[in-house]
């Protein structure tokens, strides 16, 4: 038996429930992972909420991301096998899949081989967050070494993977944040400059920044009405790239009667994960980082998988500076 999160109605995070179940056998093209670590992202929060972009079905499975060891594969996997460390990739729904649980299946091809050295802890801190930035900054091509790139909420795990890419790729990364507690924290954690935006004028911080230029490219997961700010900090023919929508309101298309040179888009990961060659890429790129010490996860606090419930109010309350993870444990077993 495994032990498995599940929830059967929309709410909050009293809705979860932790139960045993029989996982069985992975069918064909898919992995059974024992379970060591578990990253939290605010997708799942919203998606517990009935506010993500695909509603679930009950009882829903809930996770996109873990890290752990291959128990056993299914017919016509290849390239894993038992006893190896690996990670999980957010790439499914979460209406097939989930990772909240000691034992799960996901697709094989969601499953990625976890870097030498990296910790279960630090390998479920990494698929989500890096791959994210990956994409508008390093796979897109729009980000060059000197340009400034501006990581919106940047104390999340995403805003401090943006931030090392950034660097890793020699662009300058300005990060804001909504009050002055976490500005020394995204200064310690590589910002070249932090803008604390409910006490500074954005536009114009931006501006003295770069000298009146404006930066190349924002990185925002808000969206709504804020868009319209944000542009016009960003210099003529750069990008705003909005990847979350963690503001409900309506989001114009900025700036519209201007008609500025700005070219504005959306992103999702899936995007990448979804596409063998750029998720080969992009594990290629990130592992690179890591294995030279460019890229380390920050971790802000673990929780027990029997807490699951206290680690969501945790992430919704948005105190947390980096990843939250659960931890799993085996009694008996290696971790």
């Amino acid at each position: 038996m495994a032990r498995l999160v599940q929830f059967d109605r929309i709410g909050g995070p009293e809705v979860l429930t932790l139960r045993e179940v029989e996982v069985g056998a992975p069918g064909a093209g898919e992995v059974r992972i024992r379970v060591d670590a578990i990253g939290l992202n605010r997708a799942e929060i919203m998606y517990r909420e009935g506010a993500y972009f695909y509603a679930p079905v009950f009882p829903s499975l809930l996770g996109y991301e873990a890290a752990g060891v291959v128990e056993a594969v299914g017919e016509g996997v290849t390239g894993l096998a038992e006893g190896d460390p690996v990670g999980v990739v957010p790439q499914f729904l979460q209406t097939d899949y989930g990772t909240y649980g000691d034992h799960v299946i996901v697709p094989a091809s969601a499953v990625v081989p976890r870097p030498a050295g990296v910790d279960p802890v630090r390998a479920a801190a990494v698929w989500m967050a890096y791959i994210t930035a990956y994409g508008p900054l390093a796979e897109s091509g729009r980000v060059r070494p000197g340009d400034h790139v501006l990581i919106a909420a940047a104390s999340s795990s995403v805003g401090l993977a943006a931030i090392q890419i950034a660097r890793h790729v020699g662009a300058i990364p300005v990060a804001t944040t909504r009050g002055p507690g976490k500005k020394q924290r995204l200064l310690e954690a590589g910002a070249a400059h932090v803008i604390v935006t409910d006490e500074e004028d954005l536009p114009a911080r931006i501006k003295e920044i770069t000298g009146g230029e404006g930066v190349r490219l924002a990185f925002d997961p808000v969206a709504g009405p804020g868009v319209e700010t944000l542009a016009q900090g960003i210099a003529p023919g750069g990008f705003l790239v909005v990847y979350g929508a963690l503001d409900p309101r309506p989001t114009p298309l900025p700036n519209a009667q201007s008609f500025p040179a700005l070219n504005s888009s959306t992103y999702t990961l899936f995007e990448i994960t979804t596409d063998p060659e750029r998720l080969r890429r992009a594990v290629a790129f990130v592992n690179a980082g890591l294995a030279s010490g460019s890229f380390d996860p920050v971790v802000d606090r673990t929780f027990d998988l029997a807490d699951i419930a206290e680690a969501h109010r945790y992430m919704a309350a948005n105190e947390q500076v980096g990843k939250i993870v659960v931890t799993v444990g085996h009694e008996g077993a290696a971790s």
